[in-house]
């Protein structure tokens, strides 16, 4: 199969297009028959080996978002065939390739009636947003919800899925085009961060009260700078630093917390299907699959409904991956950049 791989650490110009064997599932999981690949921000730290939870040895396959259909089982996992699925590569890595292999707690049932490009952008964003927005944070109707990076993939699903749970929608974008964006999908206020200063316009935006709830996966400066503008009994969401994952060895002070009565919360989108086994061996939590199987049908059906939509910013083939990852980087993209595989 072709596959796109990391001989050394770098940029996305270090990936070499490789011929290597198909891999065979294991107990509790499925091998998928790509048709398209979603890029995300943690594959371009785990490029540079900046990524300190997975890093793999070189050479190694990374990606860690595929849509295909599965075409072989390992043990346990027969019931998986045939179908058609999205899934998150074992251990976040393996998915720039024709085919993945991926665990069944991490691999979700697709409806045939979506496009691959809507498919494809669907899983992540909205799975995180659930669980940032509606598991972790609770957003009640009413308040008020600062998103930043709004019109990226993560963020444009957030200001959706934050506008669905009758919250007021501030968005941060870093453009006049991506601000116009932003309010195409439903937030009442957004701010070009490259032209004004975010907690002043939050505040007039509030009234001086600051925001009930913090969509943040940006973290160092945009982290601090929002801490500012929080409001009492606030919640700061935290599950990323695309301004540089070097930024999440400063730590967090407590002292802004203290002060601001307000909450840090962290999320992470990994299901297992046995939370507290992995609790007791681990000490981590994560969200059991079928908590987040009923909350993917949920949000299957409001993208049916018309109340959601996947956005797709760019669309590209499996040869000119580096490029789109590169345009990615650079933040020249909105919502989701996907790969089609084969024709």
């Amino acid at each position: 199969m072709k596959a796109w791989r990391a001989h050394q650490f770098g940029g996305p110009d270090v990936l070499q297009l490789d011929d290597v064997p198909i891999p065979e599932p294991g107990p509790g999981h499925v091998r998928v028959k790509c048709s398209t690949i979603t890029l995300n921000f943690n594959d371009i730290d785990i490029i540079h080996g900046t990524y300190p939870d997975v890093m793999p040895p070189l050479p190694f396959i990374p990606g860690m978002e595929n849509l295909g259909v599965v075409d072989a089982c390992g043990p346990g996992a027969e019931s998986w065939m045939g179908k058609r699925v999205v899934t998150v590569p074992a251990d976040a890595y393996g998915g720039y390739a024709d085919y993945c292999i991926g665990p069944t707690a991490m691999t979700f049932e697709m409806p045939d009636d979506m496009s691959d490009a809507d498919a494809s952008a669907f899983f992540m964003p909205f799975h995180l947003a659930w669980l940032g927005l509606e598991h972790r944070a609770r957003v009640q109707p009413g308040e008020t919800v600062l998103v930043h990076a709004a019109a990226g993939g993560n963020g444009s699903a957030a200001v959706q899925v934050a506008v669905q749970l009758g919250a007021r929608v501030i968005a941060t974008a870093g453009s006049p085009e991506k601000v116009a964006f932003c309010k195409e999908l439903g937030a009442d206020v957004a701010i070009n961060y490259r032209s004004e200063d975010i907690y002043e316009a939050v505040m007039a935006a509030t009234g001086g009260r600051g925001v009930d709830v913090a969509w943040d996966g940006v973290g160092g400066d945009v982290m601090r700078e929002t801490f500012r503008c929080m409001a009492m009994n606030g919640r700061h969401l935290i599950f990323g630093f695309a301004s540089g994952i070097a930024g999440e060895d400063e730590g967090i002070s407590p002292r802004p917390m203290i002060f601001g009565n307000f909450s840090m919360l962290g999320m992470l989108v990994a299901y297992v299907d046995d939370p507290a086994a992995v609790r007791a061996m681990t000490g981590a939590n994560f969200v059991g699959y079928d908590e987040a199987k009923r909350a993917h049908e949920s949000l299957l059906e409001r993208v049916k409904q018309g109340k959601l939509r996947p956005i797709v910013g760019m669309e590209a083939s499996l040869e000119e991956l580096p490029s789109a990852l590169a345009a990615m980087e650079r933040r020249e993209t909105v919502g989701r950049v996907v790969i089609t595989v084969g024709s």
